[in-house]
């Protein structure tokens, strides 16, 4: 086998057997795993950072139910080229040899147009292609809801370190050319860290390590050695790897945790680093509804105008846009009671399922509903004293259930003794 073959391609997994990491989708009871087995599979969109396996995962699906395999990069594709590979697929399916629908598999799918997403809409929809996406920004943002509400979303997560571990080990004992050598094993350290969970930047450090040594010498592998051959520091900011996620991690941490010296480090950090403004932008948006939320709501307000802001002004003067809102949301009271309800309440409905709504709160447009009780004995809020009355307003078997807990901050505090004063008066 060639030495000009990277190691991570030689070491690429065709089965499931061979995948490392993503247990949550291909282990016994992943989901992915069984469309696999029953031979069935509906489009998807592959959510993660580089390097976890989004690529092979749809190369092994294709291979394991004997589907044309196609692949287009967002990066270099047009209009043209999709509606070209969606006309060959079309072609496959109503072919006589096929023997399942074909596989479109779209790399970096966020960097789609509007136009080129929805060039796929219909092919997707009628059953001529399964979509394949994989993208390391969220879907949310970056797909077009048409296109999201065709196709699950699931996550991929950095690998983990029992996942490096046998990756490692993978690669000394089954490559070839790896195979050849002698490796010394004596810290793993400097290795994972510098991998970030990404599976092809440990194969390639590997590779650099084997190229770099001498033949005839073993090749070692300790913290020392892989730091000098990679010459590179780790306070350096890769906006594609590890430090990507460990410094917007530290970031919103410092924001949480009220520190607007370490929160603006941080930001500055991913400014000089080089990293996308409107991600940073839509973390402070989420950070203000999830961390300070009710304790402060202009928080949320001056967010989303900094997003917007940050989009009409640009670059460079964008970063002290996203400055300001940094250290307003640091120095704000912090409540994560809205975020702790939706939870609780998602919660219970993942138990209880789709309760019916009570009658009294059920619209009655016809005469046939209102002469089956909808409507019948709703008390209309602002009839009464305080704008307030008592009525069961969630599901029979819930109506004791309390979801939101204010917080212990003034304005949640002042909400929370207005509702029972209100209460109290009925």
């Amino acid at each position: 086998m060639s030495n000009n073959i990277p190691l991570a391609e030689r070491l690429r997994p065709v089965s499931l057997s061979d995948y490392i990491g993503q247990s949550h989708l291909v282990g016994e009871n992943g989901i992915i795993r069984k469309m696999i087995e029953g031979g069935r599979i509906n489009s998807f969109i592959l959510w993660g950072p580089p390097g976890v396996g989004k690529t092979t995962l749809a190369m092994i699906i294709a291979k394991a139910t004997e589907a044309n395999f196609y692949t287009l990069s967002a990066v270099s594709a047009g209009v043209k080229e999709v509606r070209e590979v969606i006309e060959k697929c079309r072609n496959d399916v109503n072919g006589l040899f096929s023997k399942s629908r074909p596989i479109l598999f779209i790399d970096e799918i966020h960097r789609f147009s509007k136009s080129q997403q929805d060039s796929l809409l219909g092919a997707v929809e009628q059953g001529v292609v399964t979509l394949i996406g994989a993208t390391t920004e969220n879907p949310s943002f970056e797909v077009i809801r048409p296109l999201l509400s065709r196709c699950q979303v699931y996550t991929l997560k950095p690998l983990e370190e029992k996942d490096l571990q046998e990756l490692l080990q993978r690669a000394l004992q089954e490559d070839p050319i790896l195979k050849k050598r002698k490796f010394i094993v004596d810290e793993t350290t400097a290795l994972f860290r510098f991998s970030g969970g990404d599976a092809r930047k440990l194969l390639n450090i590997l590779d650099l390590l084997e190229q770099s040594t001498p033949p005839g010498d073993p090749v070692l592998v300790n913290d020392s050695n892989v730091t000098d051959i990679l010459q590179q520091n780790i306070a350096a900011y890769d906006k594609n790897g590890e430090l990507h996620y460990d410094i917007i991690s530290a970031f919103i941490k410092s924001v949480r945790g009220s520190d607007p010296d370490a929160a603006v480090y941080w930001l500055a950090r991913m400014v000089a680093g080089g990293e996308d403004p409107e991600f940073i932008a839509r973390r402070l948006v989420i950070l203000a509804a999830e961390d300070i939320g009710l304790a402060n709501p202009n928080a949320l307000l001056l967010a989303n105008a900094t997003f917007d802001a940050l989009k009409k002004i640009g670059w460079p003067e964008g970063r002290i846009i996203l400055s300001e809102c940094t250290v307003y949301l640091a120095t704000s009271p912090k409540s994560n009671s809205a975020y702790l309800a939706i939870d609780r309440a998602l919660e219970e409905v993942r138990k209880s399922g789709n309760l019916p709504v009570p009658l009294h709160l059920r619209n009655a447009p016809t005469k046939l509903m209102a002469d089956l009780g909808y409507h019948e004995g709703y008390k209309y809020a602002h009839d009464f004293t305080n704008h307030f009355v008592e009525q069961q307003y969630l599901p029979d078997g819930l109506q004791d259930a309390r979801f939101w807990q204010p917080a212990e901050n003034p304005h949640e505090k002042k909400m929370g003794e207005y509702m029972q004063k209100i209460r109290n008066t009925q």
